[in-house]
C-alpha cells in the first residue's frame, strides 16, 4: 500500500500537468478562434469541449439563480431569462417553443438541461437551465382522499472559472440586468394576471388609451399628471419614509368606463395588471402571500369592492396579525395597503372600483390609502365628442349641438352612447337615432318628475289631513263627571 503512494503521486502530477497544458492549448485556440472562426462555430465547439477542457472541477465555480427569492420573484432570474432568449444559437439543440392566441410570434427558449455559452470581457461563461419537479402529498379531510400536487422549481446555473468571480458578480450580472431591461422595454407587453390557484398571466391587449376615454378632459389631465409625477418620485418617497405606491378609487354608475380607465392606465405606464378577486381568498395569509408575489411596476385591481366579499369589521377583534389569519378581514386588506406589508414592493398602484361609494367603510377612503378619488360620471358633451371621433371619425356635425343639449339634460352613460354609435358608420344614420334615444330618456325623466310631484302632493295632503284630525282631537277635552252634594250628576267639563 505504501509503495504505491509515489506511483499515485506521479500519476496525479502527470494528470494535473496534462490538464494545465490542455487548458492552455484551449485558451490559445479560443483566442485564435475569436479572430478566425465564426461565432456560431465557436459556440458549438466550446459547448462540447468547454466542460471537459477549459476547467477542472477545483477551478470551477457555480452560481445558482432560483426563480423565486422566498415569496418574491428573483429579479436576476427574470433578467437572465430575457437576456438568454437573445443568446440562443444553432449550437443549442434542446429547445422548446410556445405561442398563445394573443401573441404574434412563436417564442423559443432553452429546455431543461440545455446550456448556453456566453462571452464577457474574455471571460467564458456557461448558463444552464435547471427544472426540478417536486410532489407534495396532502390529505383532504372532507373527501377522505389523498391528493398530490406537482410543482416545478426553476433555476439557472452560471458556471465560470473562479478567478473571475469578482468580475462576474460586480460587472457581468449587472450587465445582464441592464441588457434585459433594455430588451424588455423594446418588446414590453403588458400582462394581465388572474388567480388560478396562483397567479397566471396572458398578454393584455385592451386597446383603451387616455385619448379614447370619454371622460372630462380636465379630470383626465389631472390623472395623467398624477401618474407621471408618481413614477418619477422614487427618491421622494424614500426621503419622506413612505412606500412607493399610489391608491385610486374609481366610483360611479355601471357603464361609465371604470375598467377602460384601468386599461388606459396600464397601457400608458406599461404596468402589468393583477386582477385580485377577494372571493377566491379564504384568509389574510392567502391575501399576503398573493400580494407579495406581485411584481413591481404593477397595478393591483379589486373591482366592485363594496360587493366582492363581506369583510369582517375591524372592530371585531382584528388587533394583531397572529390572530384571525384564518379569515379574510378588512384589517388584513388595510395592512397591505398602508401597513407594514405595504413596503413589500415598489412602484405599485392599487385601484378599487365601486358603483356605490357611500357603501364603503370610511377606513378604505382616507388619504394614504386611496390617494385620489375619481368620479366616473355620466356622459358629458366633451365625452360625447370623444366617442363620436372614436366611432365615426368626425369632429363636428350639424346635429352635435342638439345631442350635446340633450346630454346635459339626461343621465346617459358613455356605454349607452357608444352602443348607439356602433349601429352604423354613417353619422347621418346613427346621430338621429341617438337623438331619439336621448329624447325618450328626457321624456321618461319628465314623467318621473311629474309622478314624484304628484306623490309629494298626495303625501302633503295626507299629512295636512292628519294634522287637522290631530288638532280636532286636541280641542275636544276630557269629559269629567262631578257629583253634587245631593249625589246628582254634575256638569260635564
Amino acid at each position: 500500500m505504501y509503495s504505491s503512494a509515489p506511483s499515485i503521486l506521479s500519476t496525479y502530477t502527470t494528470f494535473a500537468a496534462s490538464a494545465m497544458i490542455a487548458r492552455t492549448v484551449v485558451n490559445e485556440l479560443q483566442t485564435l478562434s475569436n479572430q478566425l472562426m465564426p461565432r456560431q462555430f465557436q459556440e458549438k465547439l466550446f459547448a462540447k469541449l468547454g466542460g471537459l477542457l477549459c476547467w477542472n472541477l477545483s477551478s470551477q465555480i457555480t452560481i445558482t439563480i432560483d426563480e423565486y427569492n422566498g415569496l418574491t420573484v428573483n429579479e436576476i432570474y427574470k433578467a437572465a431569462d430575457s437576456y438568454l432568449g437573445t443568446r440562443i444559437s444553432s449550437s443549442n439543440d434542446n429547445l422548446k417553443a410556445s405561442k398563445t392566441p394573443c401573441e404574434d410570434q412563436i417564442s423559443v427558449t432553452i429546455n431543461k438541461g440545455e446550456r448556453i455559452i456566453d462571452q464577457f470581457e474574455e471571460i467564458q461563461l456557461v448558463w444552464e437551465f435547471v427544472c426540478v419537479e417536486t410532489q407534495k402529498s396532502s390529505f383532504d379531510f372532507e373527501t377522505c382522499n389523498q391528493t398530490t400536487e406537482t410543482s416545478e422549481r426553476k433555476s439557472f446555473q452560471l458556471k465560470f472559472h473562479k478567478s473571475h468571480n469578482e468580475r462576474v458578480v460586480k460587472a457581468y450580472l449587472p450587465y445582464v440586468m441592464e441588457r434585459a431591461k433594455a430588451i424588455d422595454v423594446e418588446k414590453k407587453k403588458v400582462k394581465l394576471f388572474s388567480l388560478q390557484g396562483s397567479w397566471c398571466s396572458i398578454d393584455f391587449r385592451h386597446p383603451s388609451t387616455f385619448e379614447t376615454l370619454a371622460m372630462d378632459e380636465k379630470l383626465k389631465k389631472e390623472l395623467v399628471d398624477d401618474l407621471d409625477r408618481f413614477v418619477k418620485r422614487k427618491e421622494f418617497y424614500k426621503r419622506v419614509g413612505k412606500a412607493w405606491k399610489r391608491g385610486y378609487l374609481l366610483f360611479g354608475p355601471p357603464g361609465t368606463g371604470k375598467s377602460s380607465l384601468i386599461a388606459a392606465m396600464a397601457n400608458y405606464l406599461k404596468f402589468d395588471i393583477y386582477d385580485l378577486e377577494l372571493t377566491h381568498l379564504n384568509s389574510n395569509s392567502d391575501l399576503r402571500s398573493l400580494l407579495v408575489m406581485t411584481e413591481n411596476k404593477s397595478i393591483i385591481v379589486i373591482e366592485d369592492i363594496d360587493c366582492s366579499v363581506q369583510l369582517e369589521n375591524r372592530g371585531c377583534g382584528q388587533g394583531s396579525y397572529g390572530q384571525n389569519d384564518s379569515q379574510l378581514t378588512l384589517s388584513g386588506l388595510l395592512n397591505f395597503i398602508d401597513g407594514l406589508w405595504s413596503s413589500c414592493g415598489d412602484e405599485r398602484i392599487i385601484v378599487f372600483t365601486t358603483n356605490y361609494k357611500d357603501k364603503l367603510d370610511p377606513a378604505l377612503l382616507r388619504p394614504g390609502r386611496m390617494d385620489m378619488h375619481i368620479n366616473m360620471s355620466y356622459c358629458t358633451p366633451c365625452g360625447f365628442k370623444t366617442l363620436a371621433f372614436n366611432y365615426l371619425q368626425i369632429k363636428n356635425h350639424p346635429l352635435f349641438g342638439e345631442v350635446e343639449e340633450l346630454i346635459k339634460e339626461v343621465e346617459v352613460t358613455p356605454a349607452e352612447v357608444a352602443e348607439e354609435l356602433m349601429r352604423s358608420n354613417d353619422a347621418d344614420i346613427v346621430l338621429p337615432r341617438l337623438i331619439e334615444t336621448l329624447q325618450r330618456k328626457k321624456k321618461m325623466k319628465l314623467d318621473e318628475q311629474v309622478k314624484e310631484k304628484a306623490e309629494e302632493k298626495d303625501s302633503d295632503c295626507k299629512e295636512q289631513s292628519m294634522d287637522v284630525l290631530k288638532g280636532k282631537n286636541k280641542r275636544v277635552g276630557r269629559k269629567r263627571v262631578v257629583r253634587g252634594r245631593k249625589g246628582r250628576l254634575g256638569d260635564v267639563y
